[in-house]
């Protein structure tokens, strides 16, 4: 619980950071096309002046029209006054657009006492989404009037005009930081459902291997009391019985030390020992196997001690694992195990001649669960863990297992693990 509110909180403040970000850049550039649209309409403004400041038929319009006029009087259809707007409107919108401004406008023309005044017929009233621009006339129209002049330009919620132009931009980065979030919520709804599945799954496995272990003891220790009274001919059979049991024990436990491994807990003490003569009485015992069950079993161990930092239990029975598939998957077993220290690294290589692995098995060969198929069905039965289970032991060893497979003609696996010194 406490690692899914550390998750939980972190996404939460990626987001909110996320987005914080995110605005700051959207009102910088605002600010920075604000100055940018001011620019523009200071140069236009400018190029305004100039051509209102000699007589010219605009400015003829404009000056009967203000003459003729009575303060505030409203521009009416079919008369001067409309002519002089549409001249001034299209004269004002074609300078504007030409320096690249094309939002709404409002305009006034007015003499500073506000004797004379002349204005569109919408007007944008002053506030704070209306930005004023005010130019001071020169030449024909204030010698004309004898008044100072001015035409003030008001432009409505330039900010909004920005963000319009923008959409292409912030419309997606919403979607975007939307897809996140929702890919986020995902996998995290994922990862827990997972994270209870296997802790399910553990519980179970924990559950059935426990209720397995009493008949295996039991079996064990019947196997004793007949040993007392066994004849000659009965012990050997006894003695695979005990055999197979001891097999069966430490399966039952593997497969509990795997469901603690995959579960974060730390079962592995690792110690110096000489593995090499552990490996030779294992591969004794496992040729008294193969001889009982008809198969072919070889092994070469290089001399020397092979000193390596191990769990000696999890290593057997990761070997035995490799093995015991060996034992499996082919109808007539031929089995050869070679060992030997290279490079600072104790090399165990395990060879048959199954049937072999094809490449795109080799790629989930070690996944839990995954086993090889046939069609559609399994040809040996199982579990699928053995492979997991040695792979996780080679990792908690800082080593790794290496597979070389052709089909139809057999199998190699190695083990690679640290050596602590060089054989002596």
């Amino acid at each position: 619980m406490k690692t899914k509110n550390i998750f939980l909180a972190l996404f939460v403040i990626s987001i909110v950071g996320l987005s914080i970000i995110q605005y700051q850049y959207l009102k910088i550039g605002l600010d920075l096309a604000k100055v940018q649209f001011n620019s523009k309409v200071e140069n236009a403004g400018d190029v305004i002046k100039e051509g209102l400041k000699s007589k010219s038929r605009l400015t003829y319009f404009l000056g009967n029209t203000l003459q003729n006029d009575t303060p505030f009087h409203n521009i009416t259809a079919d008369s001067v006054q409309e002519v002089s707007y549409l001249f001034l409107d299209d004269y004002i919108k074609n300078k504007l657009v030409d320096r690249g401004v094309d939002s709404d406008y409002s305009f006034r023309l007015f003499s500073q006492d506000s004797v004379y005044n002349f204005s569109s017929p919408v007007q944008f009233d002053k506030g704070e989404n209306v930005d004023t621009y005010k130019i001071e006339l020169e030449g024909y129209l204030p010698e004309l009037l004898g008044k100072s002049m001015f035409l003030e330009l008001r432009f409505n919620n330039l900010y909004g005009f920005f963000m319009s132009k923008l959409n292409g931009l912030t419309l997606p980065s919403i979607l975007f930081l939307i897809g996140i979030c929702i890919t986020v919520i995902w996998v995290l709804r994922t990862y827990y459902w997972q994270s209870r599945l296997i802790v399910t799954t553990n519980e179970f496995i924990n559950n059935l291997t426990h209720e397995l272990k009493t008949p295996v003891f039991s079996i064990g220790l019947a196997t004793r009391i007949l040993g007392e009274t066994a004849s000659e001919k009965q012990r050997p059979v006894l003695g695979i019985i005990k055999q197979q049991v001891t097999r069966l024990s430490t399966h039952i436990d593997k497969v509990l030390e795997l469901a603690s491994l995959e579960s974060g807990k730390k079962v592995i003490t690792l110690e110096t020992i000489n593995l090499r003569p552990r490996l030779q009485r294992l591969c004794e015992e496992f040729k008294t196997l193969m001889s009982i069950e008809e198969g072919e079993f070889a092994y070469d161990l290089e001399s020397g001690e092979y000193i390596v930092k191990a769990e000696i239990f999890h290593l057997e029975n990761a070997i035995n694992n490799i093995l015991d598939n060996a034992k499996k998957y082919a109808d007539e077993p031929k089995i050869y195990l070679k060992a030997y220290t290279k490079n600072d690294k104790l090399h165990i290589e395990v060879t048959d001649n199954g049937k072999g692995v094809s490449k795109e098995d080799m790629k989930r060969i070690f996944q839990k669960f995954y086993r090889v198929t046939n069609g559609d069905l399994h040809q040996v039965k199982g579990y699928g863990l053995g492979l997991s289970y040695v792979k996780k032991i080679m990792e908690e060893h800082k080593g790794r297992v290496l597979i070389d497979s052709k089909e139809n003609i057999g199998t190699k696996i190695t083990l690679v693990i640290p050596a602590e010194n060089e054989k002596r």
